[in-house]
């Protein structure tokens, strides 16, 4: 499950860096292998920062517990004493935030190593140029899923995570439960709330749609 996500993701960052007007257009040949490299070197710069800005966030709430402590009993039966507790309540709430992004970049080091097997990278690979492929296919199955709106209208972060799940779906024999919360991780990670509630829509009527393999 790990390595089908990551080789997911790879293959999204590796779209990203095509221009949509040359996917359908573009040579299917080893030039793709230099795009996952650097799809690769973008996801571990991510999971870096992700560090970084938790390590941050973490020494901030630290800080401002410290500012927060009351200066003696009195402090807590007064009206700044509320203030103070709510303050604390905050700063308590932002840790645990940072903690728990903390645990979803931790395993830096063993990620890594399975996105660099080369099971993952051929999966990755072979989910962009499914995609390369059949795009004109795969963009009219998802313009015939959408109401009153066109594929072409979405951010183009948001139209690969759509054009992947339709891969998984009509393809890949991905089960449609597993494609659809895996499309919908990455608009976790990836979108906003309009894209995040766009696709998630698309994704509910492309479950009830019969799709049929491209390839």
């Amino acid at each position: 499950m790990q390595s089908r996500s990551l080789a997911r993701e790879l293959a999204l960052l590796v779209l990203g860096q095509i221009p949509d007007r040359k996917l359908a257009y573009l040579p299917i040949d080893q030039s793709i292998e230099g795009l996952l490299q650097k799809a690769l070197d973008t996801l571990t710069q991510h999971w870096r920062d992700g560090l970084d800005a938790a390590a941050a966030e973490l020494e901030k709430a630290q800080q401002s517990l410290l500012d927060s402590e009351p200066q003696g009993r009195d402090s807590w039966n007064s009206g700044s004493g509320a203030r103070v507790r709510s303050h604390m309540h905050i700063c308590l709430t932002s840790a645990e935030q940072v903690l728990n992004s903390l645990s979803a970049t931790i395993e830096l080091p063993s990620l890594l190593t399975i996105a660099s097997q080369e099971q993952v990278r051929r999966d990755a690979l072979n989910r962009v140029y499914l995609v390369i492929k059949e795009k004109r296919a795969i963009d009219s199955c998802l313009d015939n899923a959408m109401e009153a709106w066109r594929l072409s209208r979405l951010p183009r972060i948001d139209r690969d995570i759509l054009r992947l799940a339709v891969v998984d779906l009509s393809t890949l024999n991905t089960p449609v439960a597993v494609s659809c919360n895996e499309a919908v991780e990455l608009a976790h990670r990836y979108s906003d709330d309009h894209g995040r509630r766009m696709i998630n829509g698309v994704l509910r009527r492309l479950q009830d749609a019969t799709l049929t393999p491209f390839s």
